[in-house]
């Protein structure tokens, strides 16, 4: 089949990223938007844009009822999840194929098998990945035993979702009920489901992950991207390849997100995420995401592949055009995240209007945002106003690039993240590559002088 007309089901600079192949493709596009995304600029540059509803994402962008009505009253014959929202679920996904549309992403069997935490945790066993030690935390029983086999510290973990919520680190065993209680509560709120799973904690954990494409038969990787540097379990920068990981714990790696691609069937484009031992680079995997990722722009500029491109020639049914052969990386790329918040206050988000945005630009430097002058950042969603990526010939050039890159970046308004990142590529332990999970702790509260 070919894809005529694409509805875009999300916000943001991802929907804008979206628009973008789309119209390179020559597809038409309709983006649904939020009555607080109305005026928004990838609402201006769609084809056409649909209000959903209500600002609070309840109401628009995760009322599947919805989505699927304007997606299918517009006449769209595909849709494209994003990331977040309904990218994972899989009672959308099977929504949209009963309107008659094709979803731009797996098939609903993986989407269910991978949403699951547990069950992609058995998946990846049957797939002879390694994981770590932990199970289901239903009953108190259970998570006594889960305890007996992990020991302290460890993690409580949402069976349903990402992204830092419903996640707590335990150090003892008198804030374990606590936290089993508010880790329930938090991913009750976000995934509608409040089961948690206890796992074993690696004090000196790298979360490295491998971009995959697949196309229900065959598939391949597109290298390794480190994502360590982390808030609350949530990434703030990215970058492609891994650094300071030995080539045979990096070939290891990527063979085993392929190995358990395909043994799922994977069909588009996902990331294989795993835990790394910084001592012995031994890995356990964590979750197979079944979407595009934020941080999709550092492989695409080491590799020089268009993700999105990828994902949308699947969903009309075409093989792979790539070979493993064929994935050359060169280079190296890294993406910070600039996000409305504070982070001398625990970054909490700072909702309101950007008076000015001046991103930088030149050669090696890539902003995905959506962000301009006078633009709204509404109190109802995730505060990233734009990623800024940069590419160089060595990890030591990208550094450059970016701290350059940062120094000529201007949001007025409101805080940002900015601050933080130029304080994160002036570290040494940064600037020696391979940190671990554990980065944050020990930054310098001082932001660098030019």
């Amino acid at each position: 089949m070919t894809i005529q007309r694409l509805f875009i089901a999300n916000r943001g600079e991802i929907a804008l990223r979206v628009l973008r192949t789309a119209h390179k493709m020559g597809i038409e596009t309709v983006l649904g938007v939020s009555e607080a995304d109305a005026a928004s600029l990838p609402a201006r540059l769609a084809g056409r844009a649909v209000v959903l509803g209500p600002g609070p994402s309840a109401q628009s962008y995760l009322a599947i009822d919805r989505v699927v009505a304007a997606a299918h009253e517009t006449g769209c014959d595909a849709v494209h999840p994003g990331y977040g929202f309904l990218s994972e679920n899989a009672a959308f996904a099977r929504a949209v194929a009963a309107a008659g549309m094709v979803f731009v992403g797996p098939a609903v069997t993986t989407l269910e098998g991978m949403g699951d935490k547990l069950a992609a945790r058995a998946l990846a066993l049957a797939a002879g990945l390694p994981v770590l030690p932990g199970g289901e935390a239903e009953t108190a029983a259970a998570v006594a035993e889960r305890v007996r086999q992990t020991g302290y510290p460890l993690l409580l973990k949402a069976v349903a979702g990402g992204g830092g919520k419903g996640m707590r680190r335990v150090d003892r065993a008198q804030d374990l009920d606590a936290a089993l209680a508010m880790a329930r509560a938090e991913a009750q709120a976000a995934f509608g489901n409040p089961a948690v799973y206890v796992e074993r904690f690696v004090a000196r954990g790298r979360h490295v992950e491998v971009q995959i494409l697949g196309d229900g038969q065959t598939a391949l990787h597109l290298g390794t991207r480190d994502c360590s540097i982390q808030r609350r379990f949530q990434k703030l920068v990215e970058e492609a390849p891994a650094p300071a990981m030995p080539d045979d714990a990096r070939a290891a790696i990527e063979q085993a997100a392929v190995r358990l691609a395909q043994h799922i069937g994977y069909r588009g484009a996902g990331t294989a995420e795993f835990l790394v031992d910084a001592e012995d680079f031994s890995f356990y995997f964590l979750e197979l995401n079944a979407r595009i990722q934020v941080e999709h722009p550092v492989t695409e500029a080491i590799t020089g592949v268009d993700l999105v491109e990828q994902q949308l020639l699947v969903a009309m049914g075409h093989p792979l055009s790539l070979t493993q052969a064929m994935v050359r990386p060169h280079g190296h790329a890294i993406e910070v995240r600039i996000n409305a918040e504070d982070p001398d206050a625990d970054f909490r988000p700072a909702p309101g209007t950007v008076r000015r945005a001046a991103w930088p630009a030149g050669p090696g430097i890539r902003v995905d945002s959506h962000i301009a002058d006078g633009g709204e950042v509404p109190p109802f969603y995730d505060s990233l106003l734009g990623k800024l990526i940069v590419h160089g010939a060595t990890r030591a050039e990208a550094v450059a690039r970016m701290e350059a890159a940062l120094r000529h970046l201007a949001i007025d308004g409101l805080p940002t993240t900015a601050p933080l990142h130029r304080r994160i590529l002036a570290d040494p332990r940064f600037i020696a590559g391979g940190v671990d999970t554990g980065f944050l702790a020990g930054l310098n509260p001082t932001e660098p002088q030019p």
